[in-house]
């Protein structure tokens, strides 16, 4: 459940090209592509180590320059200084064009023209940085997915303290806190977002098996009470 998964699709700015990577690539192609443009230099899995480049494990949301005993470029150390960090449209913008993005970077490679070919290259490598990896709509790779909901379902008043009953199997994954790693947050979402991401689940809008199965166990008056319950959550 997550509210930028019920916003327009997301599209990330390239470089001079006007194209751009959409959210939600094909891991399975992105391995393919990492193995013929990307494995001479980089390693990323478990055991992973620095080569040529630096390892790319938890690349997503890493500040620039920051893998220890790495030796970077004094060009990627000033971009790191300014406060870059990989995010999907940063890296989307890298791999593109890295002499670009990076001035007198030491990665030789020309780039990646293709818009598709980036998406599903970091879909690949998001499977290495968040936690669990199989939710798309989480960041930093969120699957934007619209939905609407019958009014009549909208509108009904959820009981917060029904909802705070029922919140317990919700808790065990998403924190109460609202802290978001890897699970994003739900915690003072608006009702109306909170009931459309639970519906489009209950009604395989959304694929993910846990919570296609969560959704499916609950009435539309729970869904509204937990909509009610996490609105206003302390």
């Amino acid at each position: 459940m997550i509210r930028a998964a019920l916003l327009p699709a997301v599209l990330v700015a390239g470089l001079g090209s006007g194209s751009a990577a959409q959210v939600g690539g094909d891991p399975d192609r992105g391995e393919a592509l990492f193995r013929s443009d990307c494995a001479s230099c980089h390693q990323v899995g478990q055991g992973a180590r620095n080569r040529v480049g630096p390892h790319l494990n938890g690349i997503f949301d890493r500040q620039a320059g920051a893998i220890e005993g790495f030796r970077y470029s004094e060009d990627m150390m000033l971009r790191a200084d300014a406060g870059l960090k990989w995010t999907f449209e940063s890296l989307d913008r890298y791999i593109e064009n890295p002499r670009v993005f990076v001035s007198r970077t030491r990665m030789n490679y020309v780039g990646m023209k293709s818009a598709e070919d980036r998406s599903d290259l970091l879909a690949y490598l998001r499977r290495f940085s968040a936690d669990p990896a199989n939710i798309p709509e989480a960041a930093p790779t969120a699957a934007a997915v619209d939905h609407e909901v019958d009014p009549e379902i909208l509108a009904i008043v959820g009981d917060p303290a029904y909802g705070e009953y029922l919140s317990t199997e919700c808790t065990s994954c998403h924190q109460q806190s609202g802290a978001a790693s890897g699970i994003p947050s739900i915690t003072n979402w608006p009702a109306d977002i909170f009931v459309t991401a639970m519906h489009a689940y209950k009604e395989g809008v959304r694929e993910h098996n846990v919570m296609e199965m969560m959704a499916s166990r609950l009435s539309n008056e729970e869904i509204a009470a937990l909509a009610a319950y996490f609105e206003n959550i302390e």
